[in-house]
C-alpha cells in the first residue's frame, strides 16, 4: 500500500459525504416526528377543553397531562421534545396555562 501523505482518496469523501447526508436526513426526520407529537398533543388539548363525551375527556387529560409533566426519563417527553426542537418548555407550558384560562373565563360568561 503506497502512502498517500495528508491527502485521502476521493472515494472517502464521498462516503463522508453520504454518511453525513443520511445523519442529517435521520434527524430532520426525528425532529418532524416530534413536531408531529407536539402538535398532536395541542390540538387534543385545545380540541377537547370543552369535551361532553368521554373519549374528549380522556384526550384533553392525557394531553394536559403530558404538557404539565416535567419529569424528562422518556425520550417523547414534553420536556425533552420541546427541547430538541428549540422551545423553551415552561414558556410553553405558561402560554397553554393562560390560553387555558382565558378560554375557560369566557366560557363561563357566555
Amino acid at each position: 500500500m503506497t502512502d498517500r501523505g495528508l491527502f485521502e482518496p476521493d472515494v472517502l469523501l464521498s462516503e463522508q459525504l453520504s454518511a453525513a447526508r443520511r445523519r442529517r436526513a435521520a434527524i430532520s426526520s426525528e425532529k418532524r416526528l416530534m413536531l408531529g407529537v407536539l402538535e398532536n398533543a395541542l390540538d387534543y388539548y385545545q380540541k377537547y377543553i370543552f369535551a361532553n363525551d368521554r373519549v374528549g375527556r380522556e384526550l384533553f387529560q392525557e394531553a394536559a397531562q403530558w404538557i404539565e409533566c416535567s419529569i424528562s426519563e422518556d425520550l417523547f417527553s414534553f420536556e425533552n421534545i420541546s427541547e430538541t426542537l428549540d422551545i423553551n418548555p415552561e414558556y410553553l407550558r405558561r402560554g397553554s396555562a393562560t390560553w387555558r384560562t382565558r378560554v375557560l373565563e369566557g366560557h363561563c360568561r357566555a
